[in-house]
């Protein structure tokens, strides 16, 4: 399961070990094991609590049959074993216990199956003859990957601005209409929405990942990201606000690398604070979409994010969406002046739609998704053009990423010439 992996151990890895708690699940495993050309002395008595002790001195099987029967927290218990297995390994678990939310949660935990007793022979038959294939099956990372790797980080410069809409629209539409294999990582810890967009549980796996980064490995991604449909997973937390949530940095990163050998695409929802704790995250980012509103706070950020990123991501294309802009009313600044305090065009425009964004918070679904066909998606989806095809031609010189305002000007001079100039001719 998700151990640290030990290569001097790798080379003795038996191929079947059983742990039960009574004689009468052991009768039934042995001859089946004898059938599969394993030893019966394989299956040992003690259940899943010797199970842990065990691996915890030895080389993990390939595959693992653990007894649940005698614990009274299975998913915790679970979790402890996989402190201890190695990747790579496949565990099947038996129990007396037939709860449909139960299997569900040890196989979101990790697990390949879960068997219900009293067991018998086809019954057992089969949950090998699959645990075999498993393990003859091509690994992820060695499949053949047609596309180059598509790495996005979506940033707000405001916190409001829409970037989180922006992120699950992004990797939803890169997932269903450009059919490819999608990761999206939502970093903010506390509150991201990552998963509450698509109507998902987040489950543990981000703050898992941000407690033991060691454990940060293929399996790992496979058993801790959700799965919102074939081609999309995403890797988000609620993590409780009264508990901090501390880390170097490290973990973010492993994520990021492990993604990459899993996924076609990467989609990170980047909270802008982390653009200064963790610099290092954007080493590896090929596109960024700076979200931003037509504000004049949003403008001074976006100057200030723009220079950032010009200094430290000088080998990604930054693309800048102005987001929730309203379709009539009056701007608190013009399209044009935005421009002109950031000194860089405005590479999409999404109008909000108000009744849009309150059906795909009811439905559960992305904007891209609830409103297709809508002016506000059209340039959401204009926008993946863009990010698949700079990432498909990184090595050509993207667009600058803006300058920061001259020393000594000021950013609202910008939006008030006219009274300048009036002040001026007045003197």
């Amino acid at each position: 399961m998700n151990a640290p992996w030990n290569p001097a151990r790798a080379a003795v890895r038996e191929p079947f070990v059983a742990f039960v708690c009574d004689e009468t699940t052991a009768e039934a495993l042995r001859p089946i094991a004898v059938e599969m050309g394993w030893p019966a002395e394989k299956v040992n008595k003690g259940g899943l609590r010797n199970a842990v002790q065990s691996l915890s001195v030895s080389a993990s099987p390939q595959i693992l049959f653990v007894d649940l029967s005698e614990s009274g927290d299975p998913l915790n218990d679970i979790n402890a074993l996989a402190e201890v297995c190695e990747p790579g390994t496949v565990v099947i678990a038996a129990g007396q216990v037939n709860d449909v939310r139960l299997y569900r949660d040890l196989v979101a935990s990790g697990i390949q199956d879960y068997l219900l007793k009293p067991l018998n022979p086809d019954m057992l038959r089969d949950a090998f003859a699959h645990a075999q294939t498993i393990l003859n099956a091509p690994k992820v990372a060695e499949a053949t990957v047609e596309h180059p790797h598509c790495a996005a980080a979506v940033i707000g410069t405001r916190g409001g601005a829409g970037a989180s809409t922006i992120a699950t629209s992004l990797a939803w539409l890169m997932s269903e209409k450009r059919g490819r294999t999608t990761a999206l990582l939502d970093l903010d810890v506390h509150f991201g929405t990552g998963a509450l967009a698509l109507d998902l549980e987040p489950g543990r796996g981000l703050t898992d990942a941000i407690e033991n980064p060691s454990r940060i490995d293929g399996l790992f991604i496979e058993r801790a990201m959700v799965r919102a449909s074939e081609k999309l997973a995403v890797l988000s937390a609620e993590a409780p606000i009264n508990s901090p949530v501390l880390s170097d940095g490290s973990a973010f990163y492993q994520l990021q690398e492990e993604m990459r050998s899993a996924f076609e695409c990467t989609v990170v929802d980047l909270p802008r604070a982390m653009l200064v704790q963790y610099p290092h995250l954007m080493s590896d980012i090929q596109v960024v979409v700076v979200v931003t509103e037509l504000t004049l706070a949003a403008a001074r950020d976006s100057i200030r994010i723009l220079s950032w990123l010009k200094s430290n991501a000088p080998q990604a294309q930054v693309l800048v969406v102005a987001s929730r802009v309203p379709q009539s009313g009056t701007l608190e600044i013009s399209k044009k002046d935005f421009e002109g305090s950031i000194e860089r065009k405005i590479d999409l425009v999404v109008p909000y739609d108000h009744k849009l964004a309150a059906t795909a918070a009811k439905l559960g679904k992305t904007m891209a998704d609830a409103g297709k066909g809508s002016k506000t998606v059209a340039p959401i989806a204009a926008l993946v053009d863009r990010v698949v095809g700079a990432s498909e031609a990184a090595e050509d010189a993207g667009p600058s990423a803006g300058k920061a305002k001259p020393k000594g000007s000021s950013l609202m001079s910008k939006f008030d010439l006219k009274s300048v100039m009036s002040k001026r001719t007045k003197k």
